[in-house]
């Protein structure tokens, strides 16, 4: 099981309830899209509501396809929509 460490920024922060965590992945070859799919059933309600709008830094990396591969002692980050003016 691969090791991904997360962080969260602004209200995705506050729906998961914490800065940030490790979470281990399915076998095989993880996804951002597992990823996802992981946070999503660990925290549930307001976070899997939010998470389908947020953009993804892997390694500090623009995620553009949600089936990117994740190796083991990667970082997401996990960016909701910003509000701005």
């Amino acid at each position: 099981m691969a090791a991904l460490a997360v962080r969260y920024f602004a209200g995705a922060r506050a729906a998961a309830g914490v800065d940030g965590e490790e979470v281990g992945l399915p076998g095989g070859e993880p996804t951002v899209r597992a990823a996802v799919a992981v946070l999503a059933a660990r925290h549930g309600g307001e976070l899997a509501r939010v998470l389908p709008a947020c953009s993804y830094l892997l390694d500090g990396v623009a995620v553009r396809n949600l089936d990117t591969p994740v190796s083991p002692g990667s970082q997401l980050d996990v960016l909701p929509p910003f509000a701005g003016g």
